[in-house]
């Protein structure tokens, strides 16, 4: 099949890919952890209802907490073993939510979904819908809400871009997962009930390209290497040509994106029975002993993945959870994979800049590199100054991305990022200064 070339759009930044520590690397199964502690807040909208009390003993894929609300999705255990406790814990962002903490067993007993029957659009919705799936590149949208656009949308696009730094489980999945996520992909269609499908990879990835592109009902996009290449609204361009209007969703568009993890996600959950559990991730950087590409248990703690992984380095600077670019820092180990855990960074201060920064000297480079076109700048002076309303009208923080293309070009090393997250959150609660 013909390969297309993707559309190249305005804006981002040419980051280093830094892939080469673990692209060659298999996907190793680690194995499950004594004590597992799953949030019930892996997913954007309202936290899941917990279904069990402490001292049940659970099976591994039963289900521990149910949908919170409209925007909501399914919990499972990744082992079988014991409640221990409900309890508050810290989650990588900073925030704080439910967790079911279950000591594992070791006996490994599981409850799979029952079968699905018939492979109906209905019946595939309402099996990713039970499975608990959600976007697996980051967000964390239900996937089963993303699937039933209020418009009608006529293009499947599947996000094989991985244009984070470091990061390369997408792309192992792609190399050693290609039959079951083309599965997956010709599900999520039929849910859809999209007439075109794409799926965009990023040209740094030429056997992937090639893996894909035996498939006649797969339109495969070759894409320029750039960041923010994997952002739904740039993908959505590059495939197609369309643009997303401003302050409007994909399906206003015609589209929906989804990444491959989900995709693989859905294969598991409609031909295995297999509720969303555990997925692939990266632990990658110079301060880590033996960087991998591991399939974990969801609510592994990051210490024992560290030690699974030989430790860290004296040379360790710098923690990140996810990729470089949007994930954030962290200050601690003790804390749980998710849904949404695509990494674990760890970075010598050669691969980092931790200069403290210095005042804005207006140069625009920020403007330059900001996909979305906004003013990156006026949003870190409004935010510093405590005027949000200002930096939402003269800044245009509400159509940001929070890509982190802005704080990467910026010569002063400006947390621009950071005052983005902390503009919105403030305007979310209201907050005019």
């Amino acid at each position: 099949m013909k390969i297309l070339n993707g559309k190249r759009f305005a804006g981002g930044t040419h980051a280093p890919d830094r892939k080469s520590y673990t692209s060659d690397l298999p996907i190793e199964r680690m194995p499950a952890p004594d004590v597992v502690a799953i949030s019930l807040a892996q997913h954007i909208g309202k936290p899941s209802v917990p279904t069990v009390n402490v001292g049940d003993t659970v099976s591994r894929g039963q289900l521990i907490g149910s949908e919170g609300g409209f925007v909501g999705a399914n919990i499972y255990s990744s082992v079988s073993g014991k409640v221990i406790a409900l309890e508050e814990r810290c989650n990588p962002n900073g925030t704080k939510s439910t967790y079911v903490v279950i000591e594992n067993d070791k006996n490994d007993y599981s409850t799979p979904l029952p079968d699905m029957g018939e492979r109906t659009a209905e019946n595939i919705l309402a099996r990713i819908r039970l499975a608990g799936i959600v976007g697996m590149g980051g967000a964390g949208f239900p996937t089963a809400i993303k699937l039933a656009p209020s418009k009608k949308a006529d293009c499947l696009i599947i996000n094989g871009a991985e244009c984070e730094p470091y990061l390369t489980c997408d792309y192992r999945l792609m190399t050693e997962k290609t039959e079951e996520i083309h599965q997956g992909i010709l599900l999520l269609a039929k849910a859809l009930g999209a007439e075109k499908i794409y799926i965009g990879i990023e040209n740094n990835k030429p056997d992937s390209i090639e893996r894909f592109s035996r498939f006649d009902d797969v339109k495969v996009v070759r894409l320029k290497k750039r960041y923010p290449m994997g952002s739904e609204k740039h993908l959505i361009f590059s495939c197609t040509g369309r643009k997303v209007p401003v302050g409007k969703l994909p399906a206003d568009a015609g589209c929906v994106v989804s990444n491959v993890a989900t995709a693989f996600a859905v294969y598991e959950a409609v031909e295995l029975n297999k509720p969303l559990y555990e997925r692939v991730m990266t632990v990658s950087g110079k301060g880590v002993v033996y960087p991998k590409n591991l399939l974990v248990k969801n609510g592994t703690p990051f210490d024992k993945i560290i030690e699974f992984c030989g430790g860290l380095r004296d040379s360790a600077a710098m923690l990140i959870a996810g990729g470089p670019m949007m994930g954030p820092t962290i200050i601690s180990t003790d804390l749980y994979t998710s849904k949404t855990t695509s990494g674990l960074i760890v970075a010598e201060s050669d691969e980092i800049d931790i200069a403290p920064p210095t005042p804005c000297i207006n140069c625009g480079r920020c403007a330059d590199a900001c996909p979305m076109r906004l003013q990156p700048m006026l949003i870190d002076f409004y935010t510093q100054a405590g005027d949000y309303e200002k930096a939402a009208r003269y800044g245009g923080v509400k159509d940001c991305i929070s890509c982190g293309s802005c704080a990467f070009v910026c010569p002063a090393k400006r947390a621009i990022v950071q005052s983005i997250t902390l503009c919105k959150k403030k305007l979310a609660e209201g907050g005019k200064k």
